[in-house]
């Protein structure tokens, strides 16, 4: 009884962290989700092992890391099927789309929203292969923090995962 005691503490502290972590993430900002610097890795790595602890206490065993692993498995399923379910909890979680350029201009609000600088959208505006923002038609930042960026009078659709991640690029002209 004992044992089963200490897996079910070690599987609600993982969650709880799971859910802190989200949390934290969300109130921080979408743009670290896609943009990570060396300082963005170094961050994540020291926050993995900061919770480390306090998700399997002095259970250093394969048992307790394997429950401490399958119940952050089992809490990412059920969070994101409660996103899919009710769409207005996901706006709430993940927030929505920021417009960062229409038709050419910049809109420093929503550039101050996102914290995002001029240098990084013109950087962005670059990596999609345009030279200019005055060349853009749209760029939006997405919610899961990747730049997407129309241009050709809106015919030439391109999103570009940032730093660390896959490249995909689709033309809708």
């Amino acid at each position: 009884m004992h044992i089963i005691l200490v897996y079910l503490k070690i599987a609600g502290s993982s969650v709880a962290i799971y859910l802190f972590i989200v949390i934290f993430i969300r109130l921080f900002g979408k743009k670290e989700l896609a943009q990570l610097s060396v300082i963005d890795l170094v961050f994540i790595l020291l926050i993995s092992n900061a919770v480390q602890n306090a998700m399997v206490g002095s259970d250093s065993t394969l048992a307790g890391g394997l429950v401490a692993a399958a119940s952050l498995f089992i809490a990412n399923y059920f969070f994101k099927l409660i996103l899919y379910k009710y769409p207005t909890f996901g706006k709430i979680v993940q927030g929505h789309a920021i417009l960062l350029i229409y038709k050419g201009k910049l809109i420093d609000k929503n550039l101050i929203k996102a914290k995002i600088t001029h240098s990084e959208v013109k950087e962005a505006v670059r990596e999609h292969g345009v030279m200019d923002v005055g060349d853009v038609d749209l760029a939006v930042l997405e919610v899961d923090g990747n730049i997407s960026i129309l241009s050709n009078n809106f015919k030439h659709n391109t999103v570009k995962k940032r730093k660390g991640k896959k490249q995909t690029v689709s033309d809708n002209g």
